[in-house]
């Protein structure tokens, strides 16, 4: 049991560390986005890629322009900031529950 528990803490954590990255990534790609950044510019080619799936998502299913600001990424935030907190604090206290 010893094992399956350091697994999922394992799990939890890295789950954790990837959620936060991409609350940055979420974060940085809304900032650039007030500037009139360089569409070739590979960094914002790259932020673009990473947070647009998530954009479309969230777009899709919600009306998120409200008086000319989009509020997509603040809904994407607080929907990871649930899911870190939800799920990784219930995978750690299964760990624990597994390990004692």
């Amino acid at each position: 049991m010893i094992v399956i528990a350091t697994l999922l803490q394992a799990i939890a954590s890295i789950l954790h560390m990837v959620i936060n990255l991409y609350i940055w990534v979420i974060i940085i790609a809304a900032l650039i986005s007030w500037v009139q950044p360089n569409p070739h510019n590979p960094i914002v080619q790259t932020l673009y890629r990473l947070s647009e799936p998530a954009y479309r998502l969230v777009r899709r299913y919600i009306p998120t322009v409200v008086g000319g600001i989009d509020l997509a990424p603040l809904v994407i935030i607080i929907a990871l900031q649930f899911i870190d907190l939800f799920v990784v604090n219930l995978l750690m206290r299964l760990a624990y529950r597994l390990g004692s």
